[in-house]
This record gives structure tokens, C-alpha cells and sequence, in this order.
């Protein structure tokens, strides 16, 4: 419980920082979203118009301290604002929006890179100098070195427009009314989800696959792991049981960092197939100076790396005994 409430409170200070830092920054940016929203609209308007709009979308000319503390109060009330992009929808349904499938497509691709890398990097550690293990380790650090704009265009290229295998762009035929009753649409988005699912997840493999050989590596020398194979034990039971249980622990962490940036990790795929995840709305609120929904992007990826990182802690100390027996 000590080592509970130490690191929640070290994450709660993280939030606080980092919701501070999440303030000072897009306000930091050259250019008023403001007075842009409306020079991109090439109307005149008057500045009566401007300060009104201005005090509705928070850009009040008050001191920091104040726009602060109004700030701090619209997060622990989960009010972010009204989009300047896409007025009058609220930061919270932009958001709303695209987060789901910035969750399906990201989280997904992780899950199974974790999952396709720790088990090749097992099987390239126990068999280490092999055939096997000469080609899959340079060959999938070699594909996590290629730039993930190069991965997404070969396949898009290959698969969408030479082969016409797969869909090129969006999450679900066009004119189609999304239905998450109908096994129609779920299958539509599954199809249209496969490549840059193959994309996302390709890229991360070679990642894991390392960080798992590695660790597997450092740990086949240890007295526990010849005893093992002295006593007769089978392959699978040392590599698995003895070996991969251990070296799994700093994967875990690992593991943690890559879904918390996830949730805003794929914006070069979601650019290249048009996906309507939070990378692409990260970037229009780039371009558009949406310091609104800048704000509540970064705060929500925010969100997911510290509670994804908290998770791995308790997750960590779960799995091994030791850490629980030196918090005593």
C-alpha cells in the first residue's frame, strides 16, 4: 500500500505539471486563433464581435494567473471548450469522435507487436546464433528503421491501388451510416482497418523483439536457469516457465510506454489513409491554431501515458514477488 500511494502521488504531481505545461505552451504560439478564424473567413468584423467571441472560446485578456485557474477548473469538470476549427461543436465531441478509433487502430497494433515481437525475440534468444535468429533479428530491426511514412506508402501503394486488395482511405465505406449493431459494418471496418493495422503494427515489432531478446539473453546464464535444464526439464517449460517470465518484466514497461503514446502515436498512418483517429485532429488543430482542442489532445494523451505507466507499476510489483518483500 506504501508503494501505492508513493507512486500514485508522484503521477498526480506528473498530471499537474504536465497540465501546466499543456497551458503555457499553445498560448506560447505566435498568432491569435481568434482574430485567424475570422481572417480566414474574409469578412470584416468588428472588434466588439472578436471580444465577444473571444470570451466565449476562453481567451479572456484577463492576467495568467486567472485564465489559469479557469482552465484547471474546465478539466476537473471535463468542459475543454468549443472547437475554433469546427465551431460550434465542443472540444469534447471532437474528441469523442475520433478517439475510439485512434483506440481500436493503436491499441490494437501495439497489443499485437508486443505479442508477435516478445515471442520471436523468446525464440531468438534460446536459439541465439542460429539460422533463425540471424535472419529475424537484423531483418526486423531493419524494417523498424525504414520511416513509417515509407511502410504505409509501399503498402498502400501494393495492396490498395496495384492489387486493389483492400480499401485505400477511411475507416468505413463512404455514404455508410455507421451501425456497431450490424455485423455489416463490422466487418467494413475490420476490412478497412487491415492495412493500416499492418502498418502500425509492423513498425513496432522489431522493438520489442530486441527488448525481449535481450532480456531473455541476460537472464539464460543465471544459476536458476542451468539448474532448470540440470534437473531435465523440457525446452518449453525452461524457456517459458523460467526464462520468459523473468525477462518479460522490463518488456512490461515497455509495453506501457508504447499504448500510452498510442493514443496519439499513429499520426503519419492515419494521414496517409485518411483515419479519423486523433493524430489527424491533432494536426488539423496544428494547422488551425485550435488551441482548444490542442489543449485537450495533449491532455488526454497526457492521460493515457500516466495511466498506462501506473499500471506497469502495479502490474510489475504483482509479478514479482521481490519488489513486494524490498517495499517492506
Amino acid at each position: 500500500m506504501g508503494f501505492f500511494i508513493r507512486r500514485l502521488s508522484f503521477y498526480l504531481i506528473a498530471l499537474l505539471f504536465a497540465i501546466t505545461l499543456n497551458f503555457v505552451l499553445p498560448r506560447a504560439m505566435p498568432g491569435d486563433p481568434v482574430t485567424m478564424m475570422f481572417a480566414n473567413a474574409a469578412v470584416q468584423v468588428t472588434p466588439e464581435r472578436i471580444a465577444a467571441m473571444k470570451q466565449l472560446l476562453g481567451f479572456v485578456d484577463g492576467p495568467i494567473y486567472e485564465q489559469y485557474f479557469v482552465y484547471l477548473k474546465g478539466i476537473l469538470t471535463w468542459d475543454l471548450g468549443i472547437s475554433i476549427q469546427t465551431y460550434p461543436q465542443t472540444v469534447n465531441d471532437v474528441m469523442a469522435g475520433a478517439v475510439g478509433w485512434s483506440l481500436f487502430l493503436a491499441g490494437t497494433a501495439v497489443v499485437l507487436a508486443f505479442c508477435l515481437g516478445s515471442t520471436l525475440g523468446i525464440f531468438a534468444a534460446w536459439k541465439r546464433g542460429s539460422k533463425y535468429d540471424a535472419f529475424i533479428s537484423p531483418g526486423m530491426m531493419v524494417v523498424q528503421a525504414v520511416p513509417p511514412v515509407v511502410v504505409a506508402m509501399i503498402v498502400l501503394y501494393t495492396f490498395a491501388i496495384g492489387l486493389r486488395w483492400f480499401p485505400s482511405t477511411y475507416a468505413y465505406t463512404a455514404g455508410t451510416s455507421p451501425d456497431w449493431t450490424s455485423w455489416e459494418f463490422i466487418k467494413d471496418v475490420l476490412y478497412h482497418a487491415v492495412l493500416p493495422l499492418f502498418c502500425a503494427t509492423i513498425i513496432q515489432i522489431g522493438g520489442f523483439l530486441i527488448n525481449m531478446r535481450n532480456n531473455m539473453i541476460n537472464l539464460l546464464n543465471e544459476d536458476y536457469i542451468t539448474m532448470a535444464k540440470g534437473k531435465g526439464l523440457s525446452e518449453n517449460r525452461v524457456v517459458f516457465k523460467y526464462a520468459a517470465r523473468n525477462a518479460m518484466l522490463p518488456s512490461v514497461t515497455a509495453l506501457s510506454m508504447a499504448l500510452g503514446m498510442a493514443i496519439g502515436g499513429q499520426l503519419i498512418i492515419e494521414m496517409i489513409f485518411n483515419y479519423p483517429g486523433l493524430g489527424t485532429v491533432l494536426l488539423n488543430a496544428i494547422n488551425a491554431r485550435d488551441y482548444q482542442v490542442l489543449q485537450g489532445q495533449l491532455l488526454i494523451m497526457t492521460l493515457f501515458m500516466l495511466f498506462f505507466n501506473f499500471m506497469a507499476d502495479i502490474l510489475i510489483v504483482a509479478l514479482d514477488p521481490r519488489l513486494r518483500k524490498g517495499g517492506k
